[in-house]
């Protein structure tokens, strides 16, 4: 133990009896033995090791192997080889008034890095004091960052010159926005805006970060210097990530709701959403942060509850294009958002949707219930509970039936088992399936007494491809980059990612062989091209780089057919070969 002053005859015995540190009691156990020749056994009591324990350790010290008991020079490092080497240099150039940081550039560039850290020691020792605050005329000339333009409308002036962009490919897009009148999109659902940013050109900024595909924590400012994409958007400059970020937080989720209500209104011509069936499913968006508001939520990819925002996605089964997102979702309200949805669909198309394909944990057995008295029919899994399996287990091999799926997938031949369930009020179809590829059964419900096993088992395989389109989504579209430099609010993030999805299915009608395809392949394929853009004074051509897929875009009939962009002051957009 560590005596303190004054130093007593006591202290000073117990210091030397009862050693307070391991090494301490090696060294006094070991000179007890050697040196006033003790018993073995009588040492080992006495600094309590046990005889096997001091025998092993009188070996390591006849052997050498245990480390020093007394520190003879100071340990780490004394020298240091790259401030010496640099020491002469660092003196020189602050001698002529340049400053750590400086210093500190000028060795790397010639071969002995050194942080500004050390160049500031080395300084202070020499008695260097820091440099006074300098004008930029005073500073040694280097090459600094350049300043962009503010995005303004009233500086948008389309003077006829040329130029290259890297975003070619949103151009194919603008023949869209104008047929279905975006701008009025953001007119009517009375999005914010300002006199330099008005609310539709804020709406094409934020959309063709979606269109685009890059993460958000690289959007902008890897674009913003990028002239085709400020003309997209009818702006002389991109607008910056600080705008971006403010103007998603403007927006309610009641003018998020406005906006896909008149989204579905405008695309009403266009036989889009068949609503035959539609496949409905919950996305945890994580949250990286600290709030008050913010709830836990089970995260999938990730196998845990983390702080994170529930939203959820309705996804029209045929034409495979979202139609529908809600992010203001509270907990304990997860099992009434089916029906706030069927609300939605109600206002739009004047009827219920006929058809829904859900997971087990979406509604609740008296969700069913109200589905079923409204005469909707579902299609559903229901929860693995330890009685549902044993009953699995304990069915005879006669109970079961093979049939055959006509899917492109691996487990075509299932077993199934038929029976009627009565859950809460009603009565449902249950089916046990096995061989499908998983360990337990699957067990499907639902109220529809007309299809036969195999259309069902059928259909609620085609419900993977949401799984599919989400994975695809969070990868493509960045749903979950909430973290990042543009910090978009979720529940607009979402209502862009409906808005960008039925842009990308109009656009895979266009091109020949992609009507099936994924976003993320049509913009890998046919989208990210760069171009040469000719701003003359009737119109703005549009020439594309020339790419293994370009024939497809030359025979989608977009070729040669100017359009007039009301955002270019009356100017066409033609693309040409």
């Amino acid at each position: 133990m560590p005596i303190s002053a004054p130093y007593s005859l006591t202290n000073c015995r117990r210091f030397f009896a009862k050693p307070a540190t391991a090494r301490q009691r090696q060294y006094e156990a070991l000179r007890a033995f050697y040196v006033e020749g003790l018993p073995s056994a009588e040492v080992a009591r006495r600094f309590g090791y046990s005889p096997g324990a001091f025998r092993v350790l009188c070996h390591d010290f006849r052997r050498g192997d245990l480390p020093e008991f007394f520190a003879t020079a100071r340990p780490g490092r004394h020298e240091q080889p790259k401030k010496s080497r640099a020491h002469d240099q660092i003196v020189t150039l602050r001698k002529r008034n340049y400053s750590v940081y400086e210093i500190s550039q000028a060795l790397k560039e010639q071969g002995m890095p050194l942080s500004a850290t050390a160049v500031r020691e080395v300084l202070a020792a020499e008695g260097f004091a820091s440099l006074p605050r300098r004008l930029d005329e005073e500073r040694p000339g280097r090459i600094g960052p350049n300043t962009e333009a503010v995005a303004n409308v009233n500086d948008f002036v389309l003077s006829p010159h040329e130029f290259t962009t890297r975003t070619g490919g949103l151009f194919l897009f603008i023949p869209d926005l104008v047929r279905l009148d975006g701008d009025a999109l953001a007119q009517r659902a009375k999005l914010p805006g300002s006199r330099m940013i008005p609310a539709t050109h804020a709406l094409r900024a934020s959309l063709a970060l979606k269109l685009w595909a890059i993460e958000r924590k690289s959007h902008i400012m890897a674009l913003v210097a990028d002239e085709g994409l400020a003309l997209f958007c009818g702006l002389n400059a991109m607008p910056k990530k600080s705008f971006l970020s403010e103007y998603s937080s403007r927006i309610t989720p009641q003018k998020v709701s406005r906006l896909l209500a008149l989204w579905h209104a405008q695309l009403s011509g266009e036989k889009l959403f068949a609503g035959q069936s539609l496949n409905l499913d919950f996305h945890s968006v994580p949250y990286f942060g600290e709030h008050p508001i913010v709830e836990s939520h089970y995260l999938s990819k990730r196998s845990r509850r983390q702080p994170s925002i529930l939203t959820f996605l309705a996804q029209d089964a045929d034409a495979q294009v979202f139609c529908y997102s809600n992010a203001d979702i509270r907990k304990g309200e997860e099992a009434d958002e089916i029906f706030r949805f069927i609300d939605f669909w109600k206002r739009q198309y004047g009827k219920a949707p006929q058809h829904l394909v859900f997971d087990s944990k979406l509604t609740t057995y008296h969700g069913l219930d109200r589905l079923d008295a409204a005469g909707i029919i579902f299609l559903t899994l229901r929860r693995r509970s330890p009685s549902l399996l044993a009953e699995a287990a304990t069915l005879p091999p006669s109970a079961w039936r093979t049939i055959a799926l006509e899917l492109p997938r691996k487990y075509r031949n299932p077993q199934v088992y038929e029976q009627k369930v009565r859950l809460s009020q009603r009565t449902f179809r249950q089916f046990f399936i096995t061989d499908l590829g998983h360990d337990e059964p699957t067990i499907l419900l639902t109220n529809d007494a007309n299809s036969t096993a195999k259309n069902l088992i059928s259909r609620y395989a085609k419900r993977m491809l949401i799984e599919n389109a989400l994975a695809d989504a969070v990868r493509f579209f960045h749903i979950d980059a909430l973290s990042s430099s543009v910090g978009f609010k979720v529940d607009f993030d979402m209502a862009l990612l409906v808005l960008a999805s039925g842009l990308y299915r109009l656009m895979a009608r266009r091109m020949r062989g992609y009507n099936d395809a994924q976003a993320r392949q049509i913009f890998r394929d046919l989208i990210d091209m760069p171009a040469d853009v000719a701003i003359t004074e009737n119109e703005i051509t549009v020439r594309f780089h020339r790419r293994a897929h370009l024939p497809i875009v030359l025979a989608s009939g977009l070729i040669d057919k100017p359009v007039k962009i009301p955002w270019w002051s009356g100017r066409s957009l033609r693309l040409i070969q």
